[in-house]
């Protein structure tokens, strides 16, 4: 079973299984909404309160959900959930594949192929919704893995609410295939880069689910 899931320390509440680094936004918000529960019967501000609260609390629960999922055979699998936004040849024979992620998308992302972590990256920059163009230019954690296939890397881009992408795994770290290696938080998009020479099984405006859906036609 990979490192993530066994060793590392888990976020968890009431039972959910929560990504790993939701604590610092979810745990105000619960608080928020268990304090005004409680007061509700006694204050009418309170109660105005709870409602929104407890909604929001419920929503950041969803959003901050980590299922497992029984990972897929094949060389290269997606890195994220949700809908493939672009296909574009890289002038290094490379292709680009962009995964668009909404706020209703799980957002812990997964290690494509088993190999070695060789570069995690942090690159500061803006924060225009990920869909828009622009978005090029946006804040994001560049990887590169030594894999079976050479160096494969994969780009995590904060969004226009997202603004903390959160590595789990280390420079230097050996990550199976479809292993946790970090979340971003809300709104954003994840890239990766096929090799020259490595065919695409996706297509625009197909949905993809981190560790499940094939990227490659093998």
């Amino acid at each position: 079973m990979p490192h993530s899931q066994t060793s590392a320390h888990r976020d968890s509440l009431v039972g959910v299984r929560l990504a790993r680094g939701a604590s610092p936004w979810l745990l105000p918000t619960v608080a928020t909404a268990a304090v005004s529960l409680l007061r509700a019967r006694r204050s009418g501000a309170a109660k105005a309160v709870a409602v929104p609260a407890t909604a929001l609390a419920a929503g950041m629960l969803w959003f901050f959900r980590d299922p497992e999922r029984e990972i897929a055979q094949g060389r290269v699998i997606s890195p994220a959930d949700g809908v493939v936004q672009s296909i574009m040849p890289w002038k290094d024979g490379r292709t680009r594949v962009a995964i668009f992620m909404s706020p209703l998308n799980v957002h812990v992302n997964r290690a494509p192929l088993a190999g070695t972590v060789t570069s995690v990256e942090h690159i500061p920059g803006g924060f225009v919704p990920a869909f828009n163009k622009e978005s090029e230019n946006n804040e994001r954690v560049v990887w590169h893995f030594d894999t079976e296939l050479g160096d494969i890397e994969m780009v995590q881009i904060a969004g226009a609410v997202a603004r903390r992408i959160v590595p789990y795994v280390p420079q230097g770290t050996k990550v199976e295939q479809g292993e946790r290696i970090g979340l971003i938080r809300f709104g954003s998009r994840v890239d990766i880069y096929l090799p020259e020479g490595v065919e695409v099984d996706v297509e625009v405006g197909q949905k993809t689910v981190a560790g499940v859906t094939r990227i490659d036609r093998g």
